[in-house]
């Protein structure tokens, strides 16, 4: 049996100096299919560990409804890892930020108006144990102590850039060792007083998270943990994008200089992202400010050494070469992945979203508007419509939307309202006999990092036109999930108006499909679908263009490609089917 160990001189494996090594790698992220690929070319690459987050809001969808299954099965990918020769360390949470939806925390969580989050809040850590109570003895049974692959577990997360509350921490540390977690337990924090002052108790082994000048870094980190191994818990070789920035690209020379810091003053690391994967569906999270909101894209490509599809980079072989160079090497042989380019796919279906709001769903009546969380809802869009007595002169709408909301008079378009947008308003004029009121609020993500972590979505609070609240509404909720209610038809003709609406076509594939990419460069903003499975959003903004399509979401024959525009196209309603992706 394996066991890792440390003292004042560093880690030690069965009592024997021993250098972590590892390289993030989500599983959650990364369909099932493609693990073992992806772990054999980060051991090809020298690595000696992998590190994982777990994703509660993926573990739990619903509060009470668990899954552990497909892509997953934490067992599974803890237990491959293990077979292929490698040691894992986990990250549990409960939080993990990670660019992720709601930082891994469940929406449901925020149904509670009571609680306080990543704190020593009893109606939280209820939660969080029951939660514990399922995941955590996967972890235990996979541990080096029973022959498994696990050495490490984090306590939280970089929790000093949150909060100070060493009971909550303390708690969390009993409550995995009461549970059966035997293997180092650490935290890890920002290289400054105020992150680590916040984030660490005494008696847990403490790392730091950076991307460059390890110097500084560990010396920040001795002034809390004098002795004892030096560890970068991630380091930060690359970068995720938000919507509407420039992609963020760090060069291979710069990256493999900073990890040789690390290593020269014996230190360990973990290597963030070694390969990021992709934020399916509505799973991608956003940062967000006093000042301004910032939705995450769905790659999390990271500009990481591995690339989204599986692809080798030139910053993949200087790392390489730099841990060869400190006698971390594998002579595991391993390839670049193949694309394929499936051309042009015409959507020749289509369904406005307005029409088919009565068969998608049933509506909830309120007097006022619910935010989505009270509706029951985690992710997708709600629409909402109430009618406006008149006549009143021409007023501001004021309404507050998590995240951005389309607005109809009588189902004619009139503005969009962003969340960013703090002076922006629409103006309405209601007619004698009155008007109808829609808004459809699109929920682009909840927000994974910072003091705004409760982050609810829908329309938050009171609509008023002017200085009068508009009272008596109709919720619809959309979850988007499963469009098995849509009624496309194929003759209709095509609407190029700011409306939301449907379009669907079909492509077929001859023998074994291959990864491909889909580009959406005659939209402007929405969701695809492939084979009725959620991929994406997509918004002209850039700097993502095109959505990583992996082989195993395609079958031989035709499949199916679906499109809800919310802001209106031009006069071509299809995509692209490419071999080559464009993030930026």
């Amino acid at each position: 049996m394996n066991k890792l160990t440390y003292d004042k001189n560093g880690f030690k494996m069965n009592g024997e100096p021993f250098r972590i090594v590892a390289g993030a790698m989500h599983y959650f992220r990364v369909p099932r299919e493609y693990w073992r690929d992806r772990l054999l070319k980060i051991k090809a690459c020298g690595f000696n560990t992998i590190e994982t987050y777990t994703a509660w809001n993926l573990h739990e969808p619903e509060e009470g409804q668990f899954d552990f299954n497909g892509n997953l099965d934490l067992k599974a990918y803890l237990e491959l890892i293990n077979e292929l020769g490698m040691f894992a360390i986990v990250r549990p949470g409960p939080y993990i930020c990670s660019e992720w939806e709601f930082g891994g925390l469940p929406w449901w969580l925020l149904r509670y108006p009571f609680m306080h989050l990543r704190c020593a809040d009893d109606l939280y850590l209820d939660k969080v144990n029951h939660y514990f109570d399922q995941l955590i003895p996967i972890i235990a049974s996979c541990q080096t102590d029973v022959g498994g692959a696990v050495i490490m577990v984090q306590v939280e997360n970089e929790y000093g850039s949150y909060g100070n509350d060493t009971v909550y921490l303390r708690y969390l540390a009993d409550a995995l060792k009461n549970r059966g977690i035997t293997s180092v337990l650490f935290t890890s924090d920002g290289g400054n007083d105020t992150m680590l002052s916040g984030g660490t108790v005494p008696e847990i082994l403490k790392t730091v998270n950076f991307g460059s000048h390890a110097s500084a870094n560990f010396k920040a980190l001795k002034k809390f943990q004098s002795n004892g191994p030096v560890m970068c818990a991630e380091f930060w070789n690359g970068w995720f994008d938000h919507w509407g920035e420039k992609h963020h690209h760090r060069s291979a020379a710069d990256a493999a200089k900073s990890l040789e810091e690390i290593l020269k003053q014996n230190g360990n690391v973990s290597v963030y992202m070694m390969h990021g994967g992709t934020n399916f569906g509505f799973m991608n999270g956003a940062n967000c400010t006093d000042e301004e909101y910032q939705p995450t894209i769905n790659s999390y490509d990271d500009d990481a050494p591995i690339n989204e599809y599986g692809g080798l980079t030139e910053k993949y072989y200087a790392i390489k070469s730099v841990l060869a160079s400190y006698g971390f090497s594998s002579e595991i042989e391993v390839a670049q992945p193949v694309t394929k380019a499936y051309g042009k796919v015409t959507l020749t279906k289509s369904a406005d979203l307005l029409d088919n709001i009565e068969i998608m769903s049933q509506p909830i009546e309120s007097i006022e508007p619910l935010n989505m969380e009270l509706l029951g809802q985690g992710y997708g869009m709600v629409y909402y419509t109430a009618f406006i007595k008149g006549p009143k002169e021409k007023e501001d709408l004021n309404i507050n939307v998590h995240d951005r909301a389309y607005v109809f008079v009588n189902d004619k378009f009139v503005g969009v309202q962003y969340r960013n947008d703090k002076k922006s308003k629409i103006s309405i004029k209601v007619p004698k006999e009155g008007a109808q009121l829609g808004i459809l609020t699109d929920n682009m993500g909840r927000t994974n990092y910072g003091p705004h972590l409760a982050d609810k979505k829908g329309l938050i609070g009171s609509v008023m036109l002017g200085q009068q609240h508009i009272y008596h509404w109709k919720n619809y909720c959309l979850r988007l999930t499963s469009l098995a209610d849509v009624q496309f038809d194929e003759q209709a003709e095509i609407k190029f108006e700011k409306r939301p609406v449907f379009f669907e076509g079909t492509f077929h594939v001859d023998g074994k499909p291959a990864d491909t990419f889909v580009a959406a460069d005659k939209f402007k903003k929405g969701v695809i679908w492939i084979n009725g499975k959620l991929l994406s959003r997509y918004w002209c903004i850039g700097p993502q263009k095109t959505a990583y399509i992996p082989a195993t979401f395609l079958s031989e024959g035709d499949n199916t490609v679906t499109v809800l525009e919310l802001e209106g196209i031009g006069k071509d309603a299809s995509v692209f089917l490419t071999d080559t992706p464009d993030i930026g």
